[in-house]
């Protein structure tokens, strides 16, 4: 019973399983780019907020992952960014330079 009641406070006190955002996008070679998300325990990122958004701060276009984690829109002539939004702690900013 010792052991079973010195388990289970370790086990609190242990911190929980985090997840990390990930995402990617990568120039399609036809104008277009692809962006891809997920978390690092496994789980998609299908729904997640996208927004593509030009240097000036003006918003070129938004969306949602689709079902496979994923949204495809025109490459700007503008320097622009692509905005992963998965809320607080989980948002990540790829330059439009850094898409290759």
């Amino acid at each position: 019973m010792k052991n079973s009641i010195a388990l289970a406070a370790l086990m609190l006190s242990l911190p929980a399983a985090a997840h990390s955002p990930l995402f990617d996008c990568f120039d399609n070679g036809d104008s277009t780019a692809t962006c891809e998300g997920a978390f690092s325990d496994g789980g998609p990122a299908a729904g997640v907020g996208i927004r593509v958004e030009l240097a000036s701060g003006r918003v070129l276009m938004q969306g949602q992952l689709d079902e496979a984690s994923s949204y495809t829109f025109d490459i700007p002539d503008e320097e622009y960014s692509v905005y992963f939004e998965a809320g607080e702690g989980h948002e990540i900013v790829l330059f439009g330079d850094e898409i290759y």
